[in-house]
């Protein structure tokens, strides 16, 4: 049994959901999203409740039923609330500027990196930290990981993009040996 996978989530009263052809899908005050779930998983709406069932008992099943369920309530925070990541940038001269609907960052190469914005995804930009809106979970942390990888932070001066609050264990560098003669 997935404990995960057992748990009902409970539909608040701005959200709708709709079942048919193994698609789920939400719409909230933030947006829409959808989501085609495995044939081995089951999902109904009952008494304002989202309940996932196994349709078989297998290994595979064990580990669908809770991802399904916790993708649901992803959705669910999603529409309702929507998530954030915040990316931090340090450097002397990196600097992150919006350009209509494009990222321009320039961190310290002989160009600007430009960031074209996914759909369903919002930037913001303040002094030295971007923020990555979106109400999709997975897009919104698969763009700041993106963003991360341009310029990920280099552990001897810890220069680069980092998620804010994130701890950058610094290396120690070579060491200047004056001559014993």
């Amino acid at each position: 049994m997935s404990r995960i996978g057992k748990k009902p989530i409970q539909i608040p009263k701005e959200v709708e959901v709709k079942i048919e052809n193994r698609t789920v899908k939400i719409k909230g005050p933030k947006g829409e999203l959808a989501y085609q779930y495995r044939p081995e998983i089951g999902v109904e709406v009952r008494e304002g409740k989202i309940f996932v069932l196994p349709k078989k008992r297998t290994k595979q099943t064990k580990a669908l039923w809770g991802l399904t369920r916790a993708l649901l309530a992803n959705m669910i925070q999603g529409v309702t609330e929507g998530y954030e990541k915040k990316l931090e940038i340090r450097g002397i001269g990196y600097r992150a500027a919006l350009e209509g609907d494009t990222l321009v960052l320039h961190l310290g190469f002989s160009h600007p990196v430009k960031v074209k914005q996914p759909k369903g995804i919002k930037f913001i930009v303040e002094k030295n930290i971007i923020t990555v809106q979106g109400i999709d979970k997975q897009l919104v942390g698969q763009t700041a990981a993106k963003i991360r990888k341009l310029r990920p932070p280099d552990p001897y001066k810890g220069k680069g993009i980092r998620y804010l609050g994130e701890e950058i264990i610094k290396k120690e560098g070579k060491k200047a040996v004056g001559a014993t003669q």
